[in-house]
């Protein structure tokens, strides 16, 4: 009968915090297998000692290389994967003779470990058992004395290894975060850590509950002295402290961007900017978006006041407080952005610092949605007139109809607002075809989502409403109906020559 497989985890350094079923594992075992740099020396075996006897038979699987270059033809993962086959090898031969294998692996098997590489190719010809052992992660936030997650907060773990624009997002868009895999790449996280605006939170373990361990501010540690052995740590927030604003110190104003709907048309800049600000201002629809945070000041308004949110946030910003103006789609669409940047050019506003965050925006939502409606030149109009009157977007209608423009048309109705969607009908009738499409699109992304394509003879007014935007077609917009039974509507980027 063939032998059983074990995956041992060990846990990150200590002897002492190996499981009693590790160690049972071990007893059990006829091979001890563990991997090796060509140095020949095995920290996995090291915190194993004690727990070998003189009758195991051991294999040290010693890898190729780390971080040299290879002449192997498949480059260094071709290289890798050779050597992953020859182990598995080994190892198979030692399960077919009858032997138990006990494969060691730091921290936990399945968690960034090499033993999974044995796994994959041995789990489904043999009985096999995985041990858990304690990670690095709950290693080094246990050392740090630190909560690392709390209520619902988001962990996000993430290998140093990522291009330095991937590391920035994702550290700037989660609650907490550990980073792995530090040495050589330490400089290039802590210029991540650094352009997300988290390094001042960042705490530094180096070998957790090895010898030689460290702990630090991340934002003190020299680049030289890192070791492969060390991580990055971005504790829980819920109880963390903001900075006390300095006397006669500014805050800063960020105009963000919702999307048109919940979380998921979030951009990761967005997600950061709302989880470091101190304070919240907007339309109560559009905060209520955005996750609670513990210790964060939430201030909702009516819809009708912008001007009186942008002066408040400003004042905020005034006092040293770090403020979100949260706006639906992207701010500076027919939103936010505007009115705040309107009201702090004034010259009591002129030293707080503004910044506009982009977000996904409505008629780019609904093109989605419909196909892509906006594949060539398009204009986006509000057919609110109550910041302008009618006259002037008729004319502009008038204007992007006769240029054949694609139309993007916000705000086309509300409860007081009802003819302007049967007006403009009329107007673009006087230089579009009946049959042209027209994307009726109410609610993308919500709960209340419904998208139509329509005859621009056929737009019906008692459909529209405020949460709902036009896209009407130009003379080349077309209407396809695909195999499942979907109609798809596209505008060719190639334009006809006259």
């Amino acid at each position: 009968m063939s032998g059983k497989l074990y995956g041992v985890g060990l846990g990150p350094g200590d002897p002492s915090l190996m499981t009693v079923r590790a160690v049972e594992a071990i007893a059990e075992a006829d091979v001890i297998a563990y991997h090796s740099a060509r140095h020949g020396r095995s920290i996995a075996r090291s915190i194993a000692e004690r727990h070998l006897r003189a009758d195991h038979v051991e294999e040290r699987l010693v890898y190729p290389l780390t971080v040299e270059t290879t002449d192997h033809p498949g480059g260094y993962q071709g290289a890798m994967d050779d050597f992953y086959a020859e182990a598995s090898a080994r190892l198979a031969a030692h399960l077919d003779a009858g032997r138990t294998v006990a494969v060691l692996a730091e921290g936990d098997p399945l968690f960034y470990g090499s033993y999974m590489h044995m796994h994959k190719r041995l789990a489904d010809r043999y009985e096999t058992e995985v041990i858990p052992g304690v990670t690095s992660v709950s290693a080094a936030a246990a050392r740090l004395g630190t909560p690392l997650v709390e209520g619902e907060e988001v962990l996000t773990i993430l290998p140093g290894t990522l291009p330095e624009e991937e590391l920035t997002a994702r550290l700037a868009s989660t609650d907490s975060a550990v980073v792995m895999k530090l040495g050589r790449t330490f400089s290039k996280v802590r210029r991540a850590l650094e352009g997300s605006g988290r390094l001042d939170e960042a705490r530094y373990v180096e070998r957790a509950t090895m010898p030689g361990e460290r702990l630090a501010e991340l934002a003190d540690v020299e680049a030289e002295s890192v070791p492969y052995f060390s991580v990055a740590v971005l504790p829980s927030q819920v109880d963390a402290e903001p900075p006390a604003p300095q006397p006669g110190a500014v805050g800063e104003v960020v105009v963000v961007g919702t999307g048109p709907a919940g979380p998921l048309w979030l951009t990761p800049e967005t997600r950061g900017a709302l989880a470091a600000a101190d304070d919240l201002v907007g339309y109560t629809t559009y905060l209520d978006r955005v996750p609670v945070r513990a210790g964060q000041r939430r201030h909702g308004s009516d819809n009708k006041v912008e001007a009186e949110r942008a002066e408040f946030a400003l004042g905020l910003a005034r006092r040293g407080r770090r403020v979100a103006v949260v706006s639906g789609g992207d701010p500076g669409v027919f939103a936010m952005a505007t009115a705040v940047l309107e009201a702090a050019s004034a010259e009591e506003h002129a030293d707080v610092p503004v910044r506009v965050l982009p977000g996904v925006t409505a008629a780019n939502a609904a093109a989605a949605r419909a196909g892509a409606a906006l594949g060539h030149d398009y204009a986006a109009l509000s057919l609110s007139d109550r910041l302008k009157p009618w006259e002037v977007i008729a004319e502009r209608l008038r204007a992007a109809a006769g240029a054949d423009l694609v139309l993007a048309l916000y705000n086309p109705g509300s409860g007081s607002r009802t003819w302007q969607v049967g007006k403009a009908r009329e107007l673009l009738l006087e230089h579009r075809a009946p049959d042209t499409p027209v994307v009726v699109a109410r609610d993308v992304g919500g709960s209340g989502e419904r998208v139509r394509i329509v005859r621009l003879a056929e737009l019906d007014p008692a459909e529209v409403d405020m949460r709902t935007i036009l896209l009407v077609g130009s003379s080349q917009t077309r209407v396809v109906r695909r195999g499942d039974g979907e109609e798809v509507v596209w505008t060719p980027r190639r334009y006809p020559e006259t």
